[in-house]
């Protein structure tokens, strides 16, 4: 059939089953927005590039498919940039299509030119340049293909104006092939006969397992290996909602702000098995300590992150949803009884993680923050969704919220995006309406992407944005207070800004929540409240999350205390 370069990337779109996209129109992509507009095509206008790129990127997160966003040349494509870097830290699928200048104008700094491929080759899995209409249906079946297989990401593709305009007979591929990369990610068995093998041996084994458990939908199998082997578990961040926090053997997540309980099992390990994590040095403390008395198994889907931050001594190579079952199915066919053996070994790991839980310690009638999530995580059911800005909030979201189940937990983990939060919960809801989308934010994080508020009100998308407000930039005020000597240089946040009037003013019910008794008395209705809500709850500022392992020590070397 006939179409032009706009209508073949709507019809593009839908041959691979999207569903919504985000973005931001502009003088490039105007032929594309008017097919948008001429097929009714769903797309929701953020009030920043920035958003829209979060926003896919939270749909993401949430469904498990891939994310797609839009946006202009020049400046839109360059307002992408944190968005994408974002993602393709944490292994998130998404396409982004950007506009670029017309052929004849590329590489003359014409208006709004920029050189996207350029820009964006360190922080994505691929990108293209599309010059010619009659490549458009190939490349976009290749993007898509490359953004949800293998070691999941983002790719760009840059299309040139006049590829809009261009009429030609759309043939949409049937197949596609990719010289080195067939997206299989299919390893050696031996390899994981050697891990039965060295299983068999340890006395003190640990799963350590990340966000590719969530990304291969493995949980399960996670799960009942697991059982089998009846070890103690950690997880990282990114890995939170794979196994149920009222597991027995679960003793939280580690590294920097982890449990203790999870961190010093690490340390005392003899076998550490490490499953779908890149060994990140938010995880891993002082690098040359990391479980030093212990043998490391690294199952990884990307050979790139094989040693690249830990000498491991057995890695298997491949898809978590090609390994964990055969793992699963071997560890089964043993007649060790694994649980009785690990028990004694389990137990002190436990005595150790109950001398140092998780802790807040009231004072009077203001809010600690663990107080507050904590109450807002039992007022929660299995299907509700935490997001989380990047901070202090961030950390005792982790610690408190329990999340029970994959895709429940979205946080930015590798790149620490402050304004991630906000719409990326929009995004979550979107994709997921029938579960409840709860954004921790703190006062800084807020102010990153505020606007978005407005898209909110503007699609009625139900999100309640709780603030842990605390008048500083709490993360980096905590090293201050800590390392600075408390010299708060720029962190304050101690300015005339109303969250409640700003939300209001968007379209937004807004709230204040300023002491225990409001809390227990007010929080309840709000959270069950129809519609999107902001929740300003103010906490004490010189709060802090704790434990902590300080830069450049081991995981066994925490500063304690009560949060």
């Amino acid at each position: 059939m006939k179409l032009n370069g706009a209508q073949a990337v709507l019809e593009c779109l839908k041959r691979e089953g999207v569903d919504l996209v985000f973005g931001y129109p502009g003088g490039v992509v105007l032929k594309l927005y008017d097919e948008i507009y001429k097929a009714n095509f769903p797309h929701i206008l953020t009030g920043h590039e920035q958003g829209a790129v979060h926003a896919a990127d939270g749909y993401a997160r949430a469904t498990g498919k891939v994310g797609v966003v839009i946006a202009t040349s020049g400046p839109g494509a360059a307002n992408l940039i944190t968005g994408i870097a974002t993602a393709n830290m944490d292994s998130i699928p998404l396409v982004c299509i950007t506009g670029q200048v017309a052929n004849p104008a590329i590489g003359k700094d014409s208006f709004q030119e920029v050189d996207v491929c350029g820009i964006t080759t360190p922080i994505t899995k691929h990108n293209y340049l599309v010059k010619n209409v009659e490549e458009l249906p190939r490349i976009i079946k290749e993007a898509f293909f490359i953004a949800r297989t293998g070691r999941q990401g983002p790719v760009s593709i840059d299309i040139a104006a006049d590829v809009f305009n261009t009429e030609f007979d759309f043939v949409y591929p049937g197949s596609i092939y990719l010289r080195g990369y067939s997206g299989e990610n299919v390893g050696d068995t031996k390899e994981i006969d050697e891990v039965i093998n060295v299983i068999s041996e340890s006395k003190k084994p640990i799963i350590f397992y990340g966000g590719g458990v969530i990304s291969s939908n493995t949980s399960e199998e996670l799960r009942a290996i697991a059982r089998r082997l009846g070890c103690p578990i950690v997880s990282t961040i990114m890995g939170l909602g794979c196994i149920d926090p009222n597991e027995k053997n679960y003793l939280g997540f580690a590294g920097m702000h982890g449990s203790y309980g999870a961190n010093m099992a690490i340390q005392e390990s003899d076998l550490v098995i490490a499953i779908g994590m890149r060994f990140s040095d938010r995880v891993t403390g002082r690098v040359v300590d990391f479980a030093p008395n212990a043998k490391i198994v690294h199952f990884e889907i990307d050979p790139a992150e094989v040693n690249k931050n830990v000498r491991v001594d057995y890695r298997v190579l491949g898809d978590l949803s090609w390994s964990l079952p055969i793992f699963k199915t071997k560890l089964n066919t043993l007649s060790t009884d694994f649980a009785a053996r690990h028990s004694e070994w389990l137990q002190s790991c436990l005595d150790k993680a109950a001398e140092h839980p998780f802790s807040y310690k009231s004072e009077g009638n203001s809010i600690k923050p663990g107080a507050l999530i904590t109450k807002i995580s039992d007022l929660s059911d299995e299907n509700t969704i935490a997001v989380t800005d990047v901070g202090q909030h961030q950390m005792w979201a982790a610690q408190f919220f329990k999340t029970k189940n994959p895709r429940q937990f979205l946080t930015s983990g590798g790149l620490g995006t402050m304004g991630f939060g906000l719409p990326a919960a929009m995004g979550a809801k979107l994709g997921c309406p029938d579960k409840k989308v709860i954004l921790f934010t703190g006062d800084g994080s807020i102010m990153m992407n505020i606007q978005e508020l407005a898209t909110i009100a503007d699609h009625n998308i139900d999100v309640k944005v709780v603030i842990v407000h605390n008048f500083i930039l709490g993360m980096v005020g905590q090293w201050q207070r800590l390392f600075y000597n408390h010299h708060y240089s720029q962190s304050e946040l101690k300015g005339k800004r109303d969250f409640v009037k700003i939300a209001e003013a968007m379209g937004v019910k807004g709230y204040r929540i300023e002491t225990a008794d409001q809390l227990e008395n007010e929080l309840t209705k709000i959270l069950a409240s129809e519609g999107a809500a902001v929740i300003d709850v103010i906490v004490p500022e010189e709060e802090n999350v704790l434990p902590m392992v300080p830069g450049g020590k081991r995981l066994d070397q925490m500063v304690l205390g009560t949060n």
